[in-house]
C-alpha cells in the first residue's frame, strides 16, 4: 500500500467515534505513531507473534472487538480499512477503560455535589510532564496508560499501576518510542 493510502486509512479510523455516549476521541497523531511503531505503516505484514497488518492487531483482539465488544463491528483485520478501524476501536476502548477505572479527570468526591464526576477522556501530553525528575514516558497519565496497554495489554498495565511501586508501565521504552513518533505527526 502507498503511504498516502495508509495515512488516509489511519485518519479515517481516528475520526470514527466508536463510543457514542461518552466524549472519547482519538488524536490522529496517536494512531499514526502506534502504526509506525507497530509495523512501519506496512499493511501486509504479519508478525511472528501473530500481529496482523498496519496496527499489528492480534487475532483474539480482532475477534473480541468484532464479536463481543460494545461496538458491533464487522471488520476484516486483513484489509487496511478493517485493520485500522479495529486498531482505532481498541485504542478508544482503552481510553475509556483507563479514564473510567482510574477516574482520570475526576477530583476527590465532593459530598456536597449531587452530580457524579464525568471522567475526562482527553489525551493531554502535558499531563505526562508533571515531575521534572521523571521522564515523560514513565509518568502516570492517561496517554501513557493507553499506549502501554496497546502493546502489552490492559491487564498487564492494570497490574503495574496497582502493585504499589512507582513503576506504572511494563514497557516504558515502547511508550517512549510512540511518544517520540507522535512528534512526527
Amino acid at each position: 500500500m502507498a503511504k498516502t493510502q495508509v495515512q488516509a486509512a489511519l485518519e479515517q479510523a481516528a475520526a470514527r467515534r466508536f463510543w457514542t455516549v461518552s466524549q472519547v476521541s482519538l488524536p490522529p497523531k496517536l494512531i499514526k505513531a502506534v502504526a509506525m511503531q507497530e509495523s512501519g505503516w506496512q499493511s501486509a505484514i504479519i508478525a511472528c507473534d501473530g500481529g496482523i497488518g498496519t496496527m499489528q492487531v492480534m487475532p483474539a483482539t480482532a475477534a473480541w472487538l468484532n464479536d463481543d465488544s460494545p461496538f458491533a463491528m464487522d471488520e476484516d483485520v486483513h484489509t487496511l480499512h478493517g485493520n485500522t478501524m479495529i486498531g482505532s476501536a481498541y485504542l478508544q476502548w482503552l481510553i475509556r477503560y483507563f479514564g473510567m477505572k482510574y477516574a482520570i479527570g475526576c477530583p476527590e468526591p465532593d459530598p456536597a455535589s449531587p452530580a457524579p464526576c464525568q471522567p475526562d477522556y482527553t489525551l493531554r501530553e502535558d499531563d505526562c510532564s508533571q515531575d521534572p525528575t521523571v521522564s515523560d514516558s514513565r509518568e502516570w497519565c492517561l496517554l501513557n496508560a493507553v499506549i502501554s496497554a496497546y502493546n502489552y495489554g490492559q491487564g498487564a498495565v492494570d497490574k503495574e499501576i496497582t502493585d504499589g511501586d512507582d513503576v506504572y508501565y511494563p514497557n516504558p521504552q515502547y511508550v517512549g518510542n510512540v511518544r517520540a513518533l507522535m512528534n512526527n505527526y
